[in-house]
């Protein structure tokens, strides 16, 4: 006979009521994680197990079983929940907190466009401290803005499922591009010597004074399937140049693959010369992004790295050194490529927009 393990503890017993209300904690998705999981613990104890078991399948430790169960024994379900803390009473009640988050959310102030935790302190009598406290409790900032811009193509719909589709159920056999171009990047230098980061020391410091020293234009596609890019500066933003990357495309993609082209609604996308290219390349096939929706385009999640990691920093001292350092930039992509991967359908996008359309309507009705 196996030999029972742990010291004996007293006995454990649980009644119906008792077991429905544990019960409910751990399925009820708002309880605490907390306090579902002592409830798990409680339940397991009073299947008879020992600690040492039971801390093994809910990978706890003893002393927590332990304590848990004595608490459940001292004062029921009621032990599970945290005991009041130390420390002062509270001193700003819930209507008061309650009034401060409707000021904040449909009041303006009369001398400004937004409240601050200074002007809102002296509206309602609090200190400013408090203020910030309750803000972020609730996830407010009234400093912050952000843009957005709705979409007004008739053909919006159409044009997100036809693009989404591309992306979660690309055609057999054939190469989807993601292509746009990235216009009149400054080559900029600053005036005076960048002061690197340092141990003890600020982050890098720059002027925020610099010279112009001309600028590109970066024609881009993005092999949606791989991630590898194919990129060329231009020193202008035309039609021209435009059905010139076509051509340095064209030269790039395996020559029996059909080619479906993601791009934007530009003009130099549909000038009579780039038209003309199509008709004598028939296996490219275009694809546009509704008006005001360059989120759908992949490229441009691609063109935000290299803002960030090459351009925005960089200081160069002539175009040739800017379009360098692109090139660079584009040959690390290519050797290590990894493609976005995209998630969402085209039914939760559409959801997703008309959920902020209608939010956005009810805002000003």
């Amino acid at each position: 006979m196996a030999k029972a393990r742990g010291r004996p503890k007293a006995p454990f017993q649980i009644s119906d009521e008792q077991r429905g209300e544990l019960e409910r904690l751990v399925r009820r998705g708002r309880t605490a994680r907390a306090v579902s999981f002592r409830a798990r613990i409680v339940l397991a104890c009073s299947e008879g197990g020992n600690d040492i078991d039971i801390a093994a399948v809910l990978r706890a430790s003893r002393g927590t079983i332990g304590k848990w169960r004595r608490r459940f024994m001292k004062d029921g379900v009621d032990g599970l929940f945290d005991e009041p803390r130390p420390g002062a009473p509270r001193k700003i009640s819930d209507d008061q907190v309650e009034r401060l988050v409707v000021a904040t959310l449909e009041k303006k102030p009369t001398d400004a466009t937004h409240w601050s935790t200074r002007a809102m302190a002296r509206k309602l009598g609090m200190s400013q401290s408090a203020v910030t406290r309750i803000w972020r409790a609730f996830g407010l900032q009234p400093h912050r803005t952000k843009t957005f811009q709705l979409s007004t193509d008739p053909l919006f719909v159409e044009k997100v499922r036809d693009i989404v589709g591309l992306y979660l159920n690309p055609p057999d056999r054939a190469i989807v591009l993601s292509v746009d171009e990235k216009g009149q990047i400054q080559a900029l230098n600053r005036t005076q010597p960048v002061l690197p980061m340092g141990p003890g020391r600020n982050p890098e410091r720059r002027t925020h004074e610099y010279r112009r020293h001309g600028t590109t234009s970066l024609f881009a596609a993005l092999d949606v399937a791989t991630g590898k890019i194919i990129g060329k500066c231009f020193p202008r933003q035309r039609a021209r140049e435009f059905r010139k990357f076509l051509e340095v495309i064209d030269a790039s993609v395996p020559a029996n693959r059909e080619v479906h082209v993601i791009l934007d609604n530009l003009s130099t996308h549909k000038a009579p010369t780039v038209q003309r290219w199509l008709a004598q390349h028939p296996r490219y096939h275009l694809h546009f992004t509704p008006t005001h929706s360059s989120w759908l385009n992949q490229i441009e999640r691609w063109f935000a790295l290299l803002t960030e990691r090459q351009i925005k920093r960089g200081s160069h001292q002539s175009v040739n050194e800017l379009k360098a350092a692109i090139e660079a930039y584009i040959s690390t992509t290519n050797r290590k490529p990894k493609p976005f991967v995209w998630t969402k359908s085209a039914d939760e996008i559409l959801a997703s927009v008309a959920r902020f359309a209608t939010k956005t309507l009810q805002a000003h009705a």
